[in-house]
């Protein structure tokens, strides 16, 4: 969403005025932490500043929506780690962790994009294959169906001149219907092996 951005393309500046309230100035709207978390989630940049003395706040809103997140069940974060992480707090590790961890989930997204690619380049084909000979399928079943409706099927349509009916189909029309229904069943078996 472009308009959470501001005009000259810099992240959308959302201000924390001392009652806690947040104002995205790019929707010139106030905004929830739940809001926040769906800008991340859709890729959208922003800055939290304090509406008073400016200090960049945004580490910290971040944290307050993973706090709230954890808090409601979403439990991404392992005990383990939280552990860990409030372990390395106060030791002088300020330089190399939070590169480490940042290149840690970097790699982590790139392998996830990857391994999607992979499932569509894999599964994407044979999926298409798949809905293809489920509309041929159908096709047939209508087919038949009509083949075998009173009427020809043809009680909710209008009537069409005698010369413009379609014949009434023979039992070699039949046999051609079973045999490419049994083609259509031997090519899904095929595939789901």
């Amino acid at each position: 969403m472009t308009d959470s951005f501001s005009t000259d393309g810099e992240p959308a500046l959302v201000k924390k005025y001392a009652n806690r309230r947040l104002y995205n100035t790019a929707k010139s709207a106030y905004v929830t932490l739940d809001d926040l978390s769906e800008m991340v989630r859709n890729g959208e940049d922003f800055v939290v500043r304090d509406a008073k003395t400016g200090d960049d706040l945004t580490r910290q809103v971040l944290t307050q929506i993973i706090l709230e997140q954890e808090s409601r069940g979403g439990n991404l974060l392992p005990l383990n780690f939280l552990r860990k992480l409030v372990g390395y707090y106060g030791q002088d590790m300020g330089a190399v962790l939070p590169g480490y961890l940042d290149a840690s989930l970097e790699s982590f997204q790139q392998n996830q994009e990857r391994l999607q690619q992979q499932f569509a380049a894999a599964f994407g084909q044979p999926m298409k294959q798949f809905e293809e000979i489920t509309r041929q399928n159908m096709a047939v079943f209508e087919r038949a169906l009509g083949a075998f409706t009173p009427f020809n099927g043809e009680r909710n349509q209008p009537a069409e001149p005698a010369a413009a009916q379609a014949p009434e189909p023979s039992g070699e029309d039949i046999d051609s219907l079973k045999q490419e229904l049994d083609s259509m069943r031997a090519r899904l078996d095929k595939m789901e092996k």
